[in-house]
């Protein structure tokens, strides 16, 4: 009796332990202590992508929001002949489709297609601002895992070669597995950053298309305007 007692105490001690070491397994900040160096760049590339993805999220959506009567107003204004008037509104507006419509309104009397370049050119430069430091959020989202690989790679280099510097000549397998999974942490890191950059990213250029489309929407909105009979 007195043994199967121990027995049973003995199979609780180790389904402890093992308990344990599953939740150590899976604590992510356990984990990242392991990778070294290169998870600290991994952690200062997550924060820059989350700082951009933030500031570009406030600039995009002010760039969005408008009055949904201004386009009315202009043509009011433009009816009426009060340029000044539309180039004063254009300015208290202060959105990209607005300096796309002042710039318009500042080449009204010249042809049509003089025009619509005009307007074009201030799209593109609105559209360019718009997608400001966006190159860099790409180049984390393509070069966060690469880093993880070469994190990896230099942790398994570095296992092999105390192996082969071992005088002893018997390879421990707790070391070998530690070693091994120090390597791993790196690339699990630069996946986490990549994918999480990458879908921010994919997030902001779609948000940036709504605002493209509603910038041709109104260009063509304008152009019309300067078509219709006196």
């Amino acid at each position: 009796m007195l043994l199967q007692v121990e027995m049973i105490d003995t199979a609780l001690v180790d389904s402890a332990l093992v308990n344990e070491t599953a939740q150590q397994s899976i604590n992510l900040w356990h984990m990242a202590q392991y990778g070294g160096w290169i998870m600290i760049i991994l952690a200062i590339l997550l924060a820059w992508a989350i700082y951009i993805f933030i500031e570009r999220l406030i600039t995009i959506h002010g760039a969005n929001k408008e009055d949904k009567s201004f386009m009315d107003r202009i043509r009011d204004y433009i009816h009426d002949g009060k340029i000044d008037s539309a180039l004063n509104l254009c300015k208290q507006t202060d959105t990209p489709s607005a300096h796309m419509i002042e710039k318009g309104i500042t080449r009204i009397g010249r042809p049509m297609q003089d025009v619509q370049v005009a307007i074009e050119n201030v799209g593109n430069l609105e559209v360019s601002m718009l997608e400001k430091n966006l190159v860099i959020m790409a180049t984390i989202a393509g070069g966060a895992p690469m880093l993880g690989f070469l994190g990896t790679v230099l942790g398994m280099v570095q296992t092999f070669f105390n192996m082969a510097n071992n005088a002893s000549g018997v390879i421990e397998m707790t070391a070998l597995s530690e070693g091994m999974y120090q390597a791993m942490v790196t690339t699990i890191g630069g996946l986490i950053v990549g994918i999480i950059a990458m879908f921010m990213y994919n997030f902001l250029m779609a948000r940036i298309d709504r605002v493209v489309t509603k910038l041709e929407s109104q260009t063509m909105e304008f152009m019309d305007l300067l078509n219709e009979p006196a």
